[in-house]
């Protein structure tokens, strides 16, 4: 018989209308405004006692809130409006002090029998929940250098093992340099260079008073060096962002040496630079000795103030940096003084085993290093123009006398105190930079601003729903009814797919929802159409109605799944704004195929499929 399902098609149809139901009502209930409060280091506890402080002081102040809630690892405390929560916000911050980490938020309010199901609300972007955004550049030039530093111990360590004399080495131009005294040397070197090298191109030159080796790295190896030192960036910041407590980030690669940081629900400009912004580093390397000459030594001082001596000289010579290190924990040493345990991976073990063993009894400094941007004004025509200056800060943080040689394990003390060795293992942990990143751009979205693009994306779904509504009423009538039927259906399977897969709905996405609209009936146009001249050619009902379905079917296919394609190559090639739009686009694309092809045949059938009409108004 025409135009009647089996019972396994309606069922199915109320099973995906049910589960979509369930998993799309998460987002009618608004998230509430929160403050979170975690400690400003690992090291630091949020409990009762801290949970009580922070009442006392809204209680004292007369601000009222929902819930206050502990967990293992924050505080979670919900207010009713936004202008409350900023309030609450100054006060828990005087309440508590630096040691604690006091960030706005968003909480949610699903009810615990949706929890059950799995159900939770999509995840709103940087443009429709507020928060801050960074774009932050990375400093190629210095993540090239830097690995030149490291081929430069490991030759000057080859050399020595070869017993080949040298007057130098060192960085000169982005190149290696050698200088030696005899040309002899000079070619044994080259050809162990070579065969232990193959990533530098070699090149002699000879000019008076020595024998010269330069070494340049090959282009491939050079961009081998910046696609790690992007892709190690990415990873350490994502960690250190996920570590201290920060909901939903987003850090992606922006070009060729940029990474794009954005926080959503953080209206704290200063606390998402320190948390992001943290360029730490270590360097292990040998005291000098006192007879060192000092064109191989650097003196530098310590980063406790109160340190006698106040500096010390150590070999440019670097063991290992921090990003041999596997993992970091803070603890206390047998005096109950702060350390960090250190262990590290097999290649940073062996190349510490290798120089300590030689090294009994001499005392090893833990370099700390910072890559800072430091600002200053200058007056220009009457301008006040800001210019930004690249500084590195490098301090002993450690000396202490290597009693045997060490492995991929041992600890690090001289600390000031359990918040500097909590928050140096964090970093450690999380990941050292490969290089120094630096802020380029900084822009705060507030929550207002956020809760009005909703309000405009909401209102243009709506206008944009009723016009076509209105169209598909009028033109087909009962038809254009099973059409706008499968219209909202498309809408609650669009959105419930969207939370399941944790998709993130920003601004663009709002208008590819917008034009998932329109898409969604075009397919049921197409169908209507056809039925209509179908009935011209003479058709009966029934015949028109299967004929319509069937004949449009391909036509319809192929419009969409072009237009998928175009919408998954958006999202590939695409960042932020651009890859909202296709998500949502794709979605839409997948649910209006199945709403206008399945959902209205299925009510279609329903209506016309057991009964002899003769007349079709459509």
């Amino acid at each position: 018989m025409l135009n009647r399902y089996p019972m396994w098609k309606y069922l199915m149809v109320l099973v995906v209308l049910a589960m979509g139901i369930i998993y799309a009502t998460p987002n009618i209930y608004p998230d509430d405004p929160a403050l979170q409060i975690s400690g400003a280091s690992s090291a630091t506890v949020t409990d009762q006692a801290v949970l009580k402080r922070v009442e006392s002081a809204l209680d004292g102040a007369g601000i009222a809130y929902k819930s206050a809630d502990l967990t293992q690892k924050n505080i979670l405390i919900r207010f009713a409006d936004g202008e409350t929560q900023l309030h609450a916000k100054a006060l828990a911050k005087q309440a508590l002090g630096d040691d604690y980490l006091v960030a706005l938020n968003l909480a949610p309010t699903t009810p615990e029998w949706l929890l059950k199901f799995g159900a939770s609300p999509m995840k709103l972007g940087l443009d429709l929940r507020g928060g801050v955004h960074f774009l932050m550049e990375v400093d190629m030039a210095k993540a090239v250098e830097q690995r030149l530093e490291v081929y430069v111990s490991e030759i000057r360590n080859l050399l020595r093992e070869e017993r080949l004399k040298y007057r130098f080495v060192e960085v000169s131009s982005g190149n290696i340099v050698i200088k030696f005294a005899e040309e002899e040397l000079r070619g044994k070197a080259q050809a162990a260079l070579r065969e232990n090298y193959k990533e530098f191109q070699l090149s002699d030159k000879d000019e008076e008073g020595g024998y010269f080796l330069s070494l340049a790295l090959l282009e491939s190896k050079l961009r081998e060096i910046e696609d790690y030192a992007i892709k190690q960036n990415l990873t350490t910041l994502r960690n250190r962002v996920n570590e201290l407590g920060v909901a939903e980030p987003l850090v992606q690669r922006q070009g060729r040496n940029r990474i794009v940081v954005e926080l959503p629900g953080i209206q704290d400009t200063a606390l998402a630079k320190r948390i992001i912004g943290a360029t730490a580093n270590l360097e292990f390397r040998l005291e000098a000795k006192s007879d060192e000459l000092s064109s191989r030594t650097e003196e530098y001082v310590f980063r406790n103030k109160n340190t006698v001596p106040s500096s010390a000289s150590v070999e440019k010579n670097i063991i290992i940096t921090g990003s041999s290190v596997a993992n970091a924990a803070a603890g206390f040493d047998e005096n109950g003084q702060p350390e960090v345990n250190i262990t590290l991976d097999a290649k940073g073990g062996k190349l510490m085993n290798r120089v300590t063993r030689n090294a009994v009894k001499r005392r090893m400094a833990v370099l700390f290093i910072e890559h800072k941007t430091r600002s200053s004004f200058k007056e220009v025509d009457g301008e006040m123009l800001q210019e930004s200056e690249k500084i590195v800060e490098k301090s002993i943080i450690s000396l202490a006398t290597i009693q045997t040689a060490l492995g991929n394990r041992f600890r690090i003390t001289g600390l000031d105190n359990p918040q500097e060795s909590s928050e140096l293992a964090l970093l450690l942990r999380a990941g050292s930079l490969a290089a120094p990143i630096y802020f380029v751009e900084e822009r705060t979205v507030g929550p207002s601003l956020g809760q009005e693009n909703i309000d405009l994306g909401v209102k243009s779904v709506q206008i944009g729903l009723g016009l076509v509504v209105l169209f598909m009423l009028l033109y087909y009538r009962v038809f254009g009814l099973y059409a706008n039927i499968a219209l909202a259906f498309n809408m609650v399977m669009l959105v419930a797919v969207m939370s399941i897969l944790s998709a993130t709905l920003t601004l663009p996405g709002i208008a590819g929802i917008v034009l998932t609209i329109g898409m969604a009936v075009d397919a049921n146009v197409l169908i209507f159409a056809r039925i209509r001249e179908e009935l011209k050619n003479g058709l009966p009902p029934q015949s028109a109605i299967h004929a319509g379905y069937e004949r449009a079917f391909e036509t319809i296919f192929d419009a969409n799944i072009t237009t998928l394609l175009v919408a998954l190559i958006l999202f590939a090639v695409g960042t932020g704004p651009v890859k909202g739009f296709a998500v949502t686009l794709s979605i839409g694309i997948l649910t209006s195929m199945f709403t206008a092809i399945v959902v209205t045949r299925a009510m279609v059938n329903l209506t016309y499929g057991r009964r002899n009409i003769k007349k079709l108004w459509i």
